[in-house]
């Protein structure tokens, strides 16, 4: 029996996100394996090919149609201008699970206090065309110069002013940069070509890993709790936990007792779960989930 053909080809992003993609991947179900000196991955899905590139690639080569599917920032589809699908948002990052921004920054001791302080000075940036258009929509003359990275020490001595990206702050800061303005906000997204969204296999297929994909960040926050509860006590416990839906709740061989299990959030289980003991809660268990599918 021949092999089955991939349905879709996926593009990837290589550089920061790479680990963060393939632990997300595999979380939702697919094992993605790679040499570390090549592009072309193993994927453990017979319907799924794909390739490592630069995020700031994928948009392009998603619109032109060598990718089906590809995940990319928000920032690089726009700086990019393509014309592409936006399936969902991923909100997911090397450093973090908030979004990131994109931000103008002077040196701490700068006079620039705002925008159009920057008249007639130089800018650097790794995201060119979305600065000129930041710049021009306020009517502001500036030159707006490309940066191959390290954009946060070029500030004084190279450039006035840069707009780099930042998830936590931290370089900044180490870097005694000032936040000016957000140009900016951006998270991974799952985009699709055109005319792969218009096929109803590769939709599907896309559709299939939009679902677990965002089931499995949706689960990185949460846990499962169950316990043994006794009935006397049952309105005040399930009253204590702040499930994700009502709780699910089975007989037990003593008719004294029910099980009760549900999904929280994480932070809170340190919070709650010495009230449950104290409330008569047995059994606690708490156990970390792959995926959550609303």
């Amino acid at each position: 029996m021949p092999d089955k053909k991939p349905i879709l080809m996926l593009g990837l992003p290589k550089g920061s996100l790479e680990e963060s993609t393939r632990n997300l991947f595999a979380k939702a179900g697919w094992k993605i394996t790679v040499n570390s000196r090549s592009y072309r991955p193993t994927i453990d899905d017979p319907e799924l090919d794909g390739r490592f590139v630069r995020a700031q690639e994928v948009s392009r080569y998603v619109e032109h149609g060598f990718f089906d599917c590809g995940l990319t920032g928000l920032d690089w589809i726009q700086e990019n201008g393509s014309d592409v699908v936006e399936v969902c948002d991923l909100v997911y990052s090397r450093a973090s699970a908030a979004r990131s921004r994109w931000v103008l920054c002077v040196a701490e001791d700068s006079p620039v206090r705002s925008p159009k302080d920057l008249a007639g000075k130089r800018v650097a940036t790794e995201l060119v065309k979305t600065v000129e258009r930041y710049f021009a929509a306020k009517k502001i003359p500036v030159t707006v110069e490309f940066s191959w990275g390290a954009t946060e020490v070029k500030v004084p001595d190279l450039v006035d002013a840069i707009v780099d990206i930042t998830e936590t702050g931290s370089s900044l800061r180490a870097n005694n940069l000032r936040v000016v303005d957000t140009i900016l906000e951006t998270n991974t997204k799952l985009i699709a070509n055109k005319k792969a969204w218009a096929n109803p296999a590769k939709r599907k297929k896309i559709e299939t890993i939009a679902l677990l994909v965002r089931g499995a960040l949706e689960a990185e926050s949460k846990v499962g709790l169950k316990m043994n509860a006794p009935k006397k006590a049952l309105k005040a416990i399930t009253a204590a936990v702040p499930s994700l839906r009502d709780p699910t709740i089975s007989p037990l061989s003593n008719p004294d007792w029910v099980a009760l299990e549900t999904i929280i959030d994480e932070s809170v289980v340190r919070e709650i779960l010495p009230e449950l003991k104290a409330l008569g809660a047995e059994g606690i268990v708490e156990y970390p989930l792959n995926k959550v599918v609303y």
